[in-house]
């Protein structure tokens, strides 16, 4: 592998999205052979669900607990990669189980701070 960047990947689910039962089970088998795919090819960093309740510190110093299930879509987890071009994660992406769900993949490059 030639010069590797590191990618995050946000997904994001619509607010009114529930899943039960074998659905459920079922989208969990969708992930876990996502994840594979990636730890496959030797560029999963490291993957995260996030709870959907979570703290807010506004400038002011004050704080605002919160359900980030409220505006539209809410971000339900990150996963972290390594790739030569972010053209190559969007092809990865496209196969995130997310999508079926009706949510969307966010793709940032991160910036290394020395």
């Amino acid at each position: 592998m030639g010069n590797l960047k590191e990618f995050v990947l946000l997904f994001r689910l619509p607010q009114d999205y529930q899943i039960e039962g074998e659905q459920s089970a079922m989208m969990a088998q969708q992930w876990k052979k996502f994840i594979a795919l990636i730890a496959s090819q030797v560029k999963l960093n490291s993957i995260s669900q996030l709870n959907f309740d979570g703290v807010i510190i506004k400038n002011d110093f004050s704080i605002e607990h919160k359900n980030f299930r409220e505006e539209g879509l809410f971000v339900n987890g990150t996963l972290t990669m390594k790739s030569e071009t972010i053209e190559d994660v969007i092809l990865v992406a496209k196969k995130c189980p997310v999508l079926l769900a009706g949510g969307t993949v966010e793709i940032r490059q991160t910036i290394l701070i020395s």
